[in-house]
């Protein structure tokens, strides 16, 4: 039986999958500064393609990283509220969000 006192590595090891990915990083940074975003406004402010970012997005949603939100025929992207990922996102890009 794991000691529940102990970090688990197995869930870091997730975490830091999660963030080795630069185009799932700066997803994830472009939500910390400005909750909201759709995939264009998204994919626009990373830097990437609406179709790479769609499917970043889809992989996070099934992480349970993010959720969408339907503000009618668009989806208003969100972080989760992970405590830990929220502070690493602090620790990149500072503490600037809205």
């Amino acid at each position: 039986m794991a000691d529940r006192t102990q970090p688990d590595p197995e869930q870091w090891a997730r975490r830091f999958a999660v963030l080795a990915d630069p185009t799932r990083l700066r997803l994830l940074m472009a939500m910390h500064s400005v909750p909201g975003q759709s995939v264009l406004e998204l994919a626009e402010a990373s830097g990437t393609t609406q179709n790479a970012a769609s499917q970043a997005l889809r992989g996070l949603r099934d992480q349970g990283w993010v959720q969408g939100d339907r503000d009618g025929r668009t989806v208003r992207y969100h972080l989760n509220s992970d405590a830990i990922v929220h502070r690493i996102l602090h620790d990149i890009i500072g503490a600037h969000h809205h």
